[in-house]
């Protein structure tokens, strides 16, 4: 019989946790579904309804939308796009491949928007992924959904009278995430490295890690002051001192539960000793609970462990 790594292991315990915990996860109820239009700052605005938060710039230029949730909700987001500015959208940027942020891509790339998203989100998407976490087959996309237009680092669009950079942050919530900065209208959308509904969701099969979601909170905080503005991936809209504390109890998790691992503890033992309590009240309520979170980052930190 082959030896289990301990990353192999990790990582293996945690799939069938996840699986069985997302067992009883039901389809949306799409026709339910409103989307609401929350103000950012000059010319962005953000739109809340089932699936990944969505950035939405307006202007001179046009329309520019920064992910689209799910394919069935392309009518109602399309008509919430419009009573902002009712001209065709031009680009639609995507964050990473994930379906709640990719979905619409084949309507409104068929509607004329240029699809635009790191390079590891186009392959991923053109080659269908296993979620194995989920026991999810999410097939290849159509050649319609796929980014026409992709990079490796980094990237500015030059719209609306602003410059909109778009970075890759690296094995964060995956392999391709992007943040992207408003440099004049002082805003960022993070996708889902960053979110304010509770704790993350680090996909480590599709390169994610907990080392590399602290980076890229890192690597906004960089970018904001006390006054940009956040649209996270999903919950409602944040700052920089939110984007602070959430980054704050990304480190203090890989602070214990690096140090368990190194002290030998398995993740029960971790996951019983419920080493991140008196952070469950802020975002223990989420989609992601407290345990799931800690068996994730326990995954994650095991692999780094290994990979020394």
């Amino acid at each position: 019989m082959a030896r289990r790594t301990p990353r192999g292991a990790a990582l293996a315990a945690l799939c069938a946790w996840v699986a069985a915990a997302a067992h009883a996860q039901q389809q949306p109820d799409f026709d339910a579904v409103k989307i609401e239009t929350v103000p950012v700052a000059q010319g962005v605005a953000m739109l809340i309804g089932q699936g990944g938060n969505i950035g939405v710039s307006t202007g001179t230029d046009g329309v520019l939308v920064i992910d689209d949730q799910f394919a069935p909700l392309h009518p109602k987001i399309a008509a919430a796009v419009a009573a902002l500015d009712p001209r065709p959208i031009r680009f639609v940027l995507n964050t990473h491949w994930h379906p709640d942020h990719t979905g619409g891509n084949e309507l409104f790339g068929k509607g004329g928007a240029l699809l635009v998203a790191q390079e590891e989100v186009r392959k991923r998407l053109a080659e269908g992924q296993f979620m194995k976490a989920f026991q999810r087959q999410v097939p290849p996309a159509p050649p319609a959904a796929l980014p026409v237009v992709t990079y490796a680092e980094d990237l500015t669009v030059h719209w609306n009278g602003d410059e909109i950079y778009l970075l890759h942050v690296p094995h964060a919530h995956t392999d391709g995430d992007t943040i992207v900065h408003f440099r004049k209208a002082n805003a960022l959308h993070m996708g889902d490295v960053f979110v304010t509904s509770g704790y993350p969701f680090l996909d480590l099969e599709s390169g994610g890690s907990l080392s590399g979601t602290i980076a890229g909170c890192d690597a906004a905080l960089a970018l904001a002051d006390a006054k940009t503005r956040i649209i996270p991936g999903h919950g409602p809209l944040g700052g920089r001192d939110e984007l602070m504390r959430y980054r704050d109890m990304l480190v203090a998790a890989r602070e214990r539960i690096a140090k368990a691992i190194a002290a030998r503890q398995d993740v029960e033992a971790v996951v019983s000793a419920r080493p991140l309590a008196e952070f469950d009240a802020a975002y223990g309520n989420g989609f992601i609970k407290p345990e799931m979170f800690v068996r994730t980052a326990y995954a994650s930190l095991a692999a780094e462990s290994a990979d020394r």
